[in-house]
């Protein structure tokens, strides 16, 4: 019973041992670095043409297609193309220079974990 009584008071003071750091009494803990910044996404190249929009909400891209961090991924300037033509998926390849026209979809869901959705309608090897 004793040293159930004197292994307590000690087991509590070892713990609030264990928990200082050695910093002088009262000084306040130093503040976590700030997480380092994102990068900014890259500049449109020289082959790249802006967004051109169209009647009834289609949009036009020209550009080259990159290659996403996700498999069979695949970007144009920050534009994740969506390709359902099996066809113009096999045209669709990294290094490819293209016109696309279609429309962004900001609410879809995607396994690609970049480039705003863009559902693809034609395509063109330029």
């Amino acid at each position: 019973m004793i040293i159930r009584r004197i292994s307590l008071p000690l087991l509590v003071a070892l713990a609030l041992a264990g928990c200082a750091n050695g910093d002088s009494a009262g000084a306040p803990a130093p503040a976590p670095s700030a997480p380092p910044a994102s990068s900014a996404p890259p500049a449109p190249t020289e082959e790249s043409a802006p967004v051109k929009p169209s009647a009834g909400g289609t949009t036009t891209l020209t550009g080259t297609i990159a290659a996403g961090v996700e498999p069979n991924c695949l970007l144009l300037d920050e534009h994740l193309l969506i390709i359902n033509d099996p066809a113009q998926r096999a045209a669709a390849k990294p290094g490819a220079s293209v016109t696309v026209t279609g429309r962004v979809e900001q609410g879809m869901m995607t396994t690609c974990q970049q480039g705003t959705p863009f559902i693809v309608t034609t395509l063109r090897a330029n």
